[in-house]
């Protein structure tokens, strides 16, 4: 078999940064400050600078991120969160814990994102906020909402996404707060789970910090119930040493897919309408967290690649709205269409900056050998 190309190897970027981590990672150890503290405090500084913002808040991971930031704006039962079908579970799971209500807006096709016009439609009199999930590395597009006062809280799920941007400005600056993942999967990765909600408003910030150590201030002074949402001082110090080589990872994500692009433009899968490869938008940065094209016969096609040593992944298999546990909302199949034919069809290829042109040339012949073009 050739040499397998994985779908995410963290591997092949250890090198660029793995002795600074091992000094961090051994400062912490000798400091013996494990919870919160300056290693949490100094990541927190740099990521706010990195993203333009006053403030960036530590957590346990990126669901408590978005848990956090939904109970610091007040949501619980009788509440509604309107967002997308098409996520990870954990978009609408944090919902649902808040004893709140998801409602969901179908996906534009072409992004895989909520759009203005979907999201418009389907606010209600109880929509006490909103989560536009920026999903693969590219920033949904809510137009005018964004800006709206009128409009509810938005919560940007950014945790596809830090450092995409949409008509100039960066993820974090489109809503109450934004929640991001630091999940070794993503961009930028932790060596385990981690998250971060960041925000311009002081006053939601200084809730979010109270509410992550079970409501307290000062501690055992618990003003309302929390939870423990504390960020590890090991995953702030290996994420402050990542952070700046961050926009050059997503350079080299950039370049791969525009190489894709032009590969697939020359085989005769787009135009057959075998392959649809993503599509960014002119008014932003795509960051490609993933790689995600449409294709045809979704799951022969995979198990087609595997067998030629190519990993992929599918981004999600089945659409939040018809999870087995979402039953008693009453949707069923062709609610959201867009959603659906998404869930049947998305296929993520090999991304990483460190994959040469060799194996992105192998990947499109691998697709392009399976329907024998």
């Amino acid at each position: 078999m050739p040499t397998p190309i994985p779908i995410l190897d963290l591997k092949a970027q250890l090198a660029q940064y793995r002795d600074a981590a091992l000094a961090a990672i051994t400062r912490v150890v000798d400091s013996q400050s494990l919870i919160l503290g300056a290693e949490v405090k100094a990541f927190e500084a740099d990521l706010a600078a990195y993203m333009g913002l006053e403030h960036a808040v530590g957590v346990s991971s990126g669901t408590d991120a978005l848990l956090v930031a939904l109970m610091a704006l007040g949501v619980g039962p009788g509440d509604e969160v309107l967002t997308t079908p098409f996520s990870f579970f954990a978009t609408a799971g944090v919902v649902a814990r808040l004893g709140a209500t998801p409602r969901f807006a179908d996906i534009d096709p072409v992004t895989f994102n909520l759009d203005e016009a979907g999201v418009r439609a389907a606010i209600g009199p109880k929509t006490r906020a909103i989560i536009p999930v920026h999903l693969f590395g590219q920033m949904a597009d809510l137009g005018g909402l964004y800006d709206d006062p009128q409009a509810p809280p938005i919560v940007e799920d950014a945790a596809q996404a830090l450092g995409a941007t949409l008509r100039g400005r960066m993820t974090g600056h489109h809503g109450a707060a934004t929640c991001i993942s630091f999940y070794p999967t993503k961009n930028l990765g932790a060596f385990g789970d981690a998250g971060a909600v960041a925000t311009t408003d002081p006053a939601l910030a200084e809730r979010l910090r109270m509410l992550r150590v079970h409501g307290a201030k000062p501690k055992y002074f618990h003003h309302e119930v929390g939870g423990n949402f504390r960020l590890d001082a090991l995953q702030a110090a290996v994420l402050a040493v990542k952070l700046p080589l961050l926009d050059g990872w997503a350079a080299g994500r950039q370049a791969n897919a525009a190489r894709y692009a032009e590969l697939f433009a020359g085989s005769g899968l787009v135009e057959r309408g075998l392959v649809t490869p993503p599509a960014a938008t002119v008014d932003g940065a795509h960051v490609f967290n993933q790689y995600v094209i449409r294709a045809a016969r979704r799951d022969v096609l995979r198990a087609h690649l595997a067998e030629q040593g190519i990993g992929t992944m599918v981004y999600y298999p089945g659409p939040l709205h018809l999870q087995p546990c979402f039953a008693g909302l009453g949707h069923g199949p062709g609610d959201f269409p867009a959603a659906e034919e998404a869930c049947a069809e998305a296929l993520a290829l090999p991304i990483q900056p460190e994959l040469g042109p060799d194996a992105l040339a192998r990947v499109v012949a691998a697709i392009r050998g399976f329907h024998r073009l």
